[in-house]
């Protein structure tokens, strides 16, 4: 009976790391997870990432997963009426109003799960991933390899010249590095 009336608790999940870590990997093989556990789940993107599909989540690996493309983070308030897991990728493209959209999908009793660039291509917090993580009850770092010298990467770095905050990219347009390579590269284009 206790079991029956009690309320089924929300949590707020991130995934974060550097261009080429496994986020969107991680976060496509969790929803897939919740998929086959017959949960109801809705996939989320911001609809400016139209690099691999304009109705899927795609991993740099190609593996891929349905989802939703949206503008702004409250459409996710009402399309998200009768779910038990949101899926959020690429959430450093939306601005400071997900962290209060998450949280009140959290409230609801839902699970979400966000993947996300903790950093820019300068090194520094990203859009609402600082925010998220800080009211996240499981937050996961994944980390790419540098192409430097094999460490664990933390750092992506554009490869191309542009000053713009957002450049969607792959592998042409960005790299990821460790601390010290991301350091001697930003040094050398400094010179």
């Amino acid at each position: 009976m206790f079991l029956e009336s009690a309320k089924k608790a929300g949590s707020i999940e991130v995934i974060c790391g550097s261009m080429f870590s496994g986020k969107t990997e991680e976060l496509i093989r969790r929803m897939k997870r919740a998929q086959f556990a017959k949960q109801k789940v809705e996939i989320y993107k911001p609809c400016i990432d139209v690099r691999y599909s304009e109705n899927k989540v795609v991993s740099h690996d190609s593996h891929s997963i349905h989802s939703t493309p949206i503008e702004s983070p409250a459409s996710m308030l009402t399309l998200s009426s009768d779910v038990e897991v949101v899926g959020i990728d690429e959430a450093q493209f939306f601005d400071e109003t997900l962290v209060e959209v998450v949280q009140t999908l959290a409230n609801r009793g839902i699970r979400v799960i966000i993947a996300g660039l903790d950093t820019d291509y300068m090194g520094k917090p990203f859009g609402p991933m600082p925010a998220l993580m800080a009211v996240a009850e499981d937050i996961q770092k994944v980390h790419a390899i540098c192409v430097k010298c094999g460490s664990p990467a933390n750092h992506s770095h554009r490869l191309i010249a542009s000053d713009a905050l957002v450049v969607l990219g792959e592998k042409d347009e960005y790299e990821p590095l460790c601390r010290h390579c991301f350091n001697a590269a930003i040094a050398a284009e400094r010179q």
